[in-house]
C-alpha cells in the first residue's frame, strides 16, 4: 500500500452528495453539515435524524436510489448504503466526473479516507490508517482525547488574535519564536490562566519592540 497525502478541505457552501440513508450516512452528514457543506441525501429511507434535518431544510432529500447522474455539481461524494455494487456506481460515476468518492468501510472503492477527528475549538486531530483499520483509527482518537486538554481550542483563538496583532503592525516573528512561545504555553495549560493572561505572556514574548 502507497502512503497517503493527508489534507484538510474546505467544504463551505459546496454541494456535497450522500448516498444512504442509515446511521453511518448520518454521521458523514453530520461532519459536512459541520464542515458547512451544502448536502444532498440520495436514498428511500432516512433516520429520524436526517428526516429532521430534511424537514427543516437544512438538507436536500431524493427519497429513492442512486441513480447515475446524482454526482452532477458535486464537490465529493460519500457512499455509505453497505451496497458494494451500488459504492462501485458512484466511483465509477465519480471518476467519470472528477469527484472525490469515499465509500464508508469499503477501501478498494475510495478516492478518499475519512479520518477520526479529535476537535478543540478550531483545532482538529485527525488519525487516520488509510481505511486499513477504521476500529484502530478510533482507538487512537480516543487515546489521543486523554492527552490534549479542552483548554486548547481557547489557545488556538488567543494565537490567531495574537497572529493577527502582529501582522497589522508588522512585526516579524521567525518560526523558532513561535515554537518557543507556544512550547510554553502548552506547558501551562493545565494552569487554566485567564484568556487575556495568555495573550499578554504571547505578545511579551513574541513581539520585537
Amino acid at each position: 500500500m502507497s502512503a497517503r497525502y493527508p489534507i484538510v478541505l474546505d467544504v463551505t457552501d459546496r454541494l456535497c452528495l450522500v448516498v444512504g440513508g442509515g446511521s453511518i450516512a448520518e454521521g458523514k452528514v453530520r461532519g459536512l453539515l459541520a464542515a458547512g457543506a451544502r448536502v444532498t441525501v440520495v436514498s428511500p429511507t432516512l433516520t429520524p435524524a436526517l428526516a429532521a434535518l430534511a424537514a427543516d431544510g437544512r438538507i436536500a432529500h431524493h427519497a429513492r436510489a442512486y441513480a447515475d447522474g446524482d454526482l452532477e455539481g458535486a464537490a465529493l461524494a460519500l457512499a455509505a448504503t453497505g451496497d458494494r455494487a451500488v459504492s462501485a456506481a458512484v466511483l465509477a460515476e465519480g471518476r467519470a466526473r472528477g469527484v472525490w468518492v469515499n465509500s464508508a468501510d469499503d477501501p478498494e472503492r475510495c478516492d478518499f479516507f475519512l479520518p477520526a477527528v479529535l476537535r478543540r475549538g478550531a483545532l482538529a486531530v485527525a488519525v487516520s490508517t488509510g481505511g486499513a483499520s477504521p476500529a484502530l483509527t478510533r482507538a487512537l482518537r480516543d487515546e489521543l482525547e486523554e492527552h490534549l486538554p479542552a483548554e486548547l481550542g481557547d489557545l488556538v483563538d488567543v494565537v490567531t488574535e495574537v497572529r493577527r496583532d502582529l501582522r497589522e503592525r508588522a512585526v516579524p516573528v521567525t518560526a523558532e519564536a513561535w515554537s518557543g512561545a507556544l512550547h510554553d504555553e502548552l506547558a501551562r495549560l493545565r494552569s487554566a490562566a485567564p484568556r487575556e493572561l495568555v495573550r499578554a505572556r504571547l505578545l511579551e514574548r513574541l513581539d520585537a519592540r
